[in-house]
C-alpha cells in the first residue's frame, strides 16, 4: 500500500488531497511506475480527467457499481478480482492507493507499506486505517524538510510486515 499520511491520520477532503507536496506526488509516480495499482472509484474519480488512467500503470477500479466505466482500466467488483488479475500479470509489486475503504480492505493481504508520513495535523474527511505499529518493521525513512514548495516536513517511511 502507498499512502501520503498527516499525523492525525487524513488523507483527504472533499474528495481532494488536503495539501499541496509536489515532491511526494513525484515520489508516488516513480514508486508506482511500471506497476499494477488497485483504487477505489472514488479516488479513481477524484484524479483529474487529464491523469486519468494514471499513466505507466495498470489500473485497477474497484466498484460496487455495476455499470461503471473507466476507459483505460480494468473494472472490477471485488477487490481480491483486482489482486487475481495483478497476480496473473507476474506483478512483482501491486499497489493499493486508496482511497479509505480500499486500504481498510486490502490491509489484511498487505506485507510492506509505503507512507508518507506528513509533520501536521490537518483538516480531513477521510483517513488512513488505524494499525499496530509493533506489527511492522520500519525498514527506510527518508526526512523532507519543510521548504518553499512544500507547506510541511515529511517522512517518506517504508514499513514491511513482520
Amino acid at each position: 500500500m502507498i499512502a501520503a499520511v498527516a499525523s492525525n491520520g487524513a488523507i483527504g477532503k472533499a474528495n481532494d488531497l488536503p495539501w499541496h507536496l509536489p515532491d511526494d506526488m513525484k515520489y508516488f509516480m516513480q514508486t508506482t511506475k511500471g506497476h499494477h495499482i488497485i483504487m477505489g472509484r472514488r479516488n479513481y474519480e477524484s484524479l483529474p480527467e487529464k491523469f486519468r488512467p494514471l499513466p505507466n500503470r495498470n489500473n485497477i477500479v474497484v466498484t460496487r457499481q455495476p455499470e461503471f466505466q473507466a476507459p483505460g482500466c480494468r473494472v472490477v467488483h471485488d477487490l481480491n478480482d483486482g489482486v487475481r488479475i495483478a497476480k496473473e500479470n507476474a506483478e512483482p509489486e501491486l499497489f493499493i492507493i486508496g482511497g479509505a475503504e480500499i486500504y481498510k480492505a486490502a490491509f489484511p493481504l498487505a506485507d510492506q507499506l509505503y507512507l508518507t508520513e506528513i509533520a501536521a495535523q490537518v483538516d480531513g474527511d477521510t483517513f488512513f486505517p488505524s494499525f499496530e505499529k509493533k506489527d511492522w518493521q520500519e525498514v527506510s525513512r527518508v526526512h523532507h524538510a519543510a521548504d518553499e514548495r512544500h507547506a510541511y516536513a515529511f517522512d517518506f517511511v517504508i514499513y514491511k510486515k513482520r
